[in-house]
């Protein structure tokens, strides 16, 4: 299915009017239909116990400011996904502060948050100075909350000594402990990219180590609910506290392996776009987003582009939204159903030129692609036919084509592709023709998941099974954690975060492989690996058919 213009532009369409501080700042605009009680906090009892339950958050820097966010709740499980709170506006407190002790608030404006936002605070401040540290608080009576660190992107057109990204994806609550997110948390990064599956959809099941609260996510209510319940976590809430955030979606913000406007499921697909709509909106609610992302219908902007300085240009893509339905069914399948079709997009034509635009226009030393499925080729061929992910970049080859040839022509720097959604870290070096990988012309670095897939393994040669057939692959382990950068004129470091098991709380965090790409030299160079296992436990690793079958559910389910 391919959206039209006019679809994509709407998207990013304000649903209502925006809501102005004294300052001009600018506070949620995402009013509805609904009418809900327009008394102000003064006619109303005050909070018994703080509503920040569900913390704080900053994102999308530029150089004069950034969003910060909260939500209102005193009860975030409420089946009615609105945090416990009365149906009333009431008026949030917003503080800024040069240091983090705050013995001086350099500003301070009031928002007003209401229920039909579920009581969701976005203010997009301006007027900061470029390449600064700030601090954020909420207040609302007498409840103050958690203190947050907020930073500005450096001035156009300079080009900082370096920056520090982290990046993670696939946090999904009843599979493990968030730890990973609290060592991200204590790292202070720059900036993190969070590159999807930010929660998961599925029903509460009481086996659970953590079990979801309510049915399957399908409703406005049940995604409110069910992002509340991430929320809560504390160690969630410190990774948002740490550093601003840019977050993009994958599938399971929605529902697995959907494209477009089309489920995973037939018999779901008459209220499909119904639940979309929902889970667009409850997503907008929950993350700290700009105003040009405030859901309009089944659509919402969420393709960006961020810069920090000369030094960098973040491109961060939405390949859920307007991509064309997989060929031949989900998961890995041999090629085939006209999946080489050129008129077939993952991204969607429209955010192919805007991405192809965009390295035409590029001056940055390093552009840096943050998206969500495996970008680089990989064919299963010790099956009896070889086989592909269809739902990966692999299911849309013409399509990857056009992206890596259109960096290549517009004379990219330094390209690298940041990806998520496979629940393992690998390493990739990026070629035009994956049948004669000889000269690469960019890196991709993924993310393994926060928890998804449980406790995971590791083998000491960071070898996959299908390593001998793709020779792009440099690196595979499949132990949880993140991945940590650091981004100079001169080279991009990449250290692979891993913890031993998320399935107990408070795991120490460790660096598992490093890799360095160098200013105008394609191709990951390895510089340091750790293995977890000893040879004697790696007798107790499984068969490379066990592996194998362990990608391919992880890839294609939870």
């Amino acid at each position: 299915m391919h959206p039209s213009r006019r679809t994509v532009l709407g998207a990013g369409a304000l649903v209502g009017p925006a809501l102005l501080t004294s300052t001009g700042a600018v506070g949620s605009g995402a009013a509805v239909a609904a009418a809900p009680d327009s008394r102000r906090t003064a006619a109303t009892r005050p909070f018994p116990t703080s509503p920040f339950t569900l913390g704080i958050a900053s994102g999308d820097p530029a150089p004069d400011g950034f969003v910060i966010w909260t939500r209102l709740a005193l009860e975030p499980l409420a089946d009615d996904g609105l945090g416990g709170v009365p149906s009333r506006r009431y008026d949030v407190v917003w503080e800024l502060a040069e240091a983090e002790s705050f013995r001086r608030v350099a500003r301070r404006g009031t928002v007003s948050a209401g229920p039909e936002t579920a009581h969701a605070v976005h203010v997009e401040l301006t007027g900061l100075r470029p390449g600064r540290e700030y601090w954020f608080r909420f207040r609302v009576g007498r409840h103050v909350s958690g203190v947050g660190r907020g930073v500005t992107a450096p001035a156009p057109g300079s080009l900082p000594a370096s920056m520090t990204v982290a990046f993670a994806s696939c946090s999904n609550y009843p599979a493990g402990f968030f730890t990973a997110y609290r060592h991200l948390a204590d790292e202070r990064p720059d900036l993190v990219l969070h590159l999807g599956d930010y929660q998961y959809e599925g029903p509460a099941n009481a086996a659970n180590l953590r079990p979801h609260a309510g049915p399957e996510t399908t409703t406005l209510a049940g995604y409110r609910q069910r992002l509340a319940q991430y929320k809560t976590d504390p160690d969630l809430q410190a990774a948002h506290a740490a550093a601003p955030w840019l977050v993009v979606w994958d599938d399971h913000e929605v529902d697995n392996n959907y494209a477009a406007e089309v489920s995973e499921k037939p018999a779901e697909q008459r209220q499909f776009v119904d639940r979309r709509v929902a889970a667009y909106r409850a997503y907008y609610e929950n993350m700290p987003l700009r105003r040009t992302s405030v859901p309009s219908g089944p659509g919402m902007q969420l393709f960006r582009r961020i810069s920090w300085g000369q030094l960098a240009t973040f491109h961060m893509l939405d390949t859920r939204q307007y991509r064309s339905d997989q060929a031949n069914g989900d998961g890995f399948k041999p090629r085939g159903g006209g999946y080489d079709d050129p008129a077939r997009s993952l991204p969607g034509h429209f955010q192919e030129d805007w991405l192809l635009d965009g390295f035409a226009d590029s001056t940055a030393r390093w552009d840096v692609l943050g998206q969500q499925v495996f970008f680089g080729g990989r064919q299963n061929a010790e099956a009896a036919v070889p086989t592909v992910s269809m739902d990966a970049w692999d299911g849309y080859p013409a399509s990857r084509q056009r992206i890596t040839q259109g960096w290549v022509d517009a004379g990219v720097r330094n390209p690298v592709v940041l990806t998520g959604d496979v629940h393992a870290h690998w390493g990739s070096d990026l070629f035009l023709d994956y049948a004669d990988p000889t000269t690469p012309v960019g890196s991709e670095f993924v993310t393994t998941s926060i928890t998804s897939g449980g406790d995971g393994y590791d083998d000491p040669d960071g070898a996959h099974p299908w390593a001998d057939d793709n020779p792009n692959l440099t690196f595979w382990t499949n132990l949880r954690g993140y991945v940590s950068t650091t981004i100079t004129p001169q080279a991009m470091t990449v250290d692979y975060r891993c913890l031993p098991r998320v399935t107990t709380p408070g795991a120490e965090v460790f660096t598992r492989r490093s890799y360095v790409v160098e200013d105008r030299v394609r191709g990951m160079q390895q510089t340091a690996d750790a293995p977890l296992v000893t040879t004697a436990a790696r007798r107790a690793l499984p068969s490379d058919e066990q592996v194998v079958a362990d990608t391919i559910r992880e890839e294609t389910g939870y």
